[in-house]
């Protein structure tokens, strides 16, 4: 997403304050950014064929760098850590990537989530640019829906139930979504100022909407 395409978004949009449209321009030119790398990152594992790292690791790793973003927020550490952060998830992400890739479905199975990642994130994104909806109503459904897939996730380390990581992977998508309107809807209405933190929002919102769109198309191209 371009400064110039977001820049004439939130212009063209009456009713958004200077400061939250300064907010959302910076935001979205640092998740373009982000973005990029961490696909730059997937790349590299990728390419060096890296081993996939231990669920507990790929946790800790990242729910670390999230608290010390939280920290950070506002000190000169805090890009840095954004790009620790979004490599690191990139990374975690090639040995994912490298096993739909060796499948006979493969490329057309990440093509496929890829394009519907960003057509989920760029259709709701303007809708909610466009009716300037406000979606905090949401925050406490979305957060028990967290936990109840959290402990789906902790359930399904335990017992092999395909539909239920098919459901769950559903779930996700859903809850991703209705993460994306309520993060952007928290930036325009003011409820989001640091566009650090909302940078990172976003990020995590298109990572898990990406990973769980994967596993459902690869389940239905027969490759799982």
């Amino acid at each position: 997403m371009s400064d110039r395409l977001t820049q004439a978004t939130a212009t063209a949009v009456p009713g958004i304050s200077d400061s939250a449209r300064q907010v959302l321009r910076n935001t979205y030119m640092l998740l373009s950014m982000t973005l990029f790398f961490s696909a730059a990152m997937t790349a590299l594992a990728v390419s060096v064929d890296a081993a996939p790292m231990h669920w507990l690791l790929t946790l800790g790793g990242m729910i670390g760098l999230l608290f010390a973003l939280q920290a950070m927020r506002n000190s000169i550490w805090a890009l840095p850590l954004v790009f620790a952060f979004t490599g690191f998830m990139g990374w975690s992400l090639g040995p994912m990537i490298s096993y739909y890739l060796q499948t006979a479905a493969g490329a057309s199975v990440v093509g496929n989530a890829l394009f519907g990642t960003a057509t989920v994130f760029l259709s709701l994104s303007a809708y909610v640019l466009t009716t300037k909806k406000d979606f905090s109503f949401l925050g406490g459904f979305l957060f028990t829906g967290l936990i109840v897939a959290l402990l789906a996730s902790i359930a399904l380390i335990f017992f092999q139930a395909p539909v239920m990581s098919l459901a769950l992977s559903a779930m996700l998508v859903m809850l991703a979504a209705g993460y994306i309107l309520y993060d952007t809807s928290r930036i325009i209405h003011g409820g989001e100022t640091n566009y650090i933190m909302a940078t990172v929002s976003l990020y995590v919102d298109i990572y898990m909407l990406f990973t769980n769109l994967l596993a459902i198309m690869g389940v239905f191209s027969g490759d799982e």
